[in-house]
């Protein structure tokens, strides 16, 4: 028997900072999976966990400042592909990665051809801080390096951090369908050098990394940033995204405090992503 999630679409006007807000408070009631779009977010919660008051606590939702509608369904998790695969195109990176399900064709115009099928996972290339954390593999030397992919989605980075040349990578993400489908894409890869793992940055403890990649939401960086400067080696190189431009300072402040030097700022939209190196 599959197990039925209920969807959640959500059209927010302005867009940030309210989606950042409603996710956070989402995330809190029990949605476990996000897709951001142009008009808002889709939220997951299995049906099991929701109860007809589960918006009750969402108090952006009765904010002033934003116009927030939404409408819900049932979706079958043996569905899912279908879902998405109404609205989930192939894209293209620098001319250099196409990200593309399984089911689209194979682009022989460039240099690295990631398959990637997300289901609830985050990380397609779609979304800016994804793009952004492919252009810095793209454009860093990352031959026979060790390689964390942190909060690592459906795996892409990590996959593409080893078709680029890294030899020993990690990817981690707390979220169990996350660490699920990271497996998934992995092996469709033909990936070898990379180890899943689910749970979160206590499982860091005394390992050592040339680079670490980190996408999530900026009050975990802010949170785990100590640990991942103890996790680099020397000359380590920390790419992190998942914030906004005016997160920088404080962003950058506590990578200072832990001898980090930001050395390349990438912007997309609101969205940026930052180099720091030890």
């Amino acid at each position: 028997m599959s197990e039925i999630y209920i969807g959640y679409t959500f059209k927010v006007s302005p867009l940030q900072p309210a989606v950042e807000i409603l996710i956070a408070e989402l995330g809190y009631a029990g949605f476990e999976s996000f897709v951001e779009n142009e008009e808002g977010v889709i939220a997951y919660i299995q049906k099991e966990e929701w109860n007809e008051n589960i918006l009750d606590a969402i108090y952006i939702l009765g904010s002033d400042e934003f116009k927030i509608d939404y409408t819900f369904e049932d979706i079958e998790q043996t569905n899912w592909n279908e879902e998405w695969e109404k609205n989930f195109n192939p894209i293209v990176v620098d001319d250099l990665v196409s990200v593309r399900a399984p089911f689209h064709e194979k682009r022989d115009d460039v240099k690295y051809d990631l398959i990637i099928e997300p289901k609830m996972s985050f990380g397609t290339g779609h979304h800016e801080t994804t793009h952004m954390m492919i252009q810095h593999i793209l454009q860093n030397d990352f031959k026979n390096k060790s390689v964390l992919d942190m909060g690592c989605g459906t795996g892409v980075l990590a996959i593409l951090a080893e078709k680029v040349g890294a030899t020993k990578l990690d990817a981690i993400d707390i979220d169990n369908w996350c660490y699920l489908n990271s497996l998934e894409n992995v092996e469709r890869n033909d990936c070898e050098n990379i180890s899943v793992y689910e749970g979160d940055v206590t499982l860091l403890n005394g390992k050592k990394y040339d680079s670490i990649i980190a996408n999530i939401n900026r009050n975990i960086l802010l949170a785990d940033i100590s640990e991942y400067a103890k996790c680099l080696n020397e000359n380590g190189s920390l790419f992190l995204s998942g914030f906004y431009q005016e997160d920088i300072p404080i962003i950058e402040a506590e990578c200072n405090k832990q001898m980090l030097k930001l050395t390349k700022t990438l912007q997309k939209g609101q969205w940026v992503s930052l180099k720091f190196i030890n």
